[in-house]
């Protein structure tokens, strides 16, 4: 008799409850066979801050890049071009900074915005060994549409929160993030 396949389990994420859940436990392995897990314990991991915003992060990244695909703008190419256009001159430095990028990785991200022309660079009026990059006209227009994309997103991704805990998530993840 060949051995019982195990089930898979339902790839719909169920909401946390507030109480602990019993731990599942294997189901008794029927004679000869092999045993399979009928309800899936998670609690370890849903008791992790990592698991638990790279869940909440990953559900806001789908949609991100849905809504986005229509400008082209990935979530790195999003944060960059917002950088620039909401500060004209950032140095590359600076974005790296802001956004924890290593500057390895910022070349070519930036080489590919400059190509598609929506970022130009020019010398720094201070520091004659810096670039400033500067948005584009055509920049500027695609991120005006773009961020009123973002924000009808965050809208939504919002409306599952009650008003205080928005604020309260945000200032709470600046605080793991920047230390503050």
């Amino acid at each position: 008799m060949p051995a019982a396949r195990p089930r898979q389990a339902d790839a719909t994420p169920t909401p946390r409850k507030a109480t602990p859940r019993p731990r599942a436990r294997p189901a008794a392995a029927p004679a000869g066979g092999v045993p399979f897990v009928q309800a899936v314990d998670a609690s370890f991991l849903e008791s992790l801050l990592g698991y638990n915003a790279r869940r909440a992060a990953l559900a806001v990244i789908d949609v991100f890049l849905q809504r986005m695909a229509a400008y082209g703008l990935r979530p790195v190419d999003f944060s960059v071009l917002s950088l620039v256009v909401h500060n004209p001159g950032i140095t590359s430095r600076q974005l790296c900074t802001t956004l924890g990028i290593l500057p390895p990785n910022l070349v070519n991200l930036v080489a590919s915005l400059q190509e598609r022309g929506l970022i130009d660079r020019l010398p720094h009026p201070r520091d004659g060994r810096a670039t400033g990059l500067h948005p584009t006209a055509a920049a500027t227009k695609l991120m005006q549409k773009a961020e009123r994309t973002a924000a009808d997103l965050e809208a939504d991704v919002a409306a599952r929160l009650a008003p205080g805990e928005v604020a309260t998530l945000l200032r709470l993840l600046r605080k793991l993030y920047a230390g503050d």
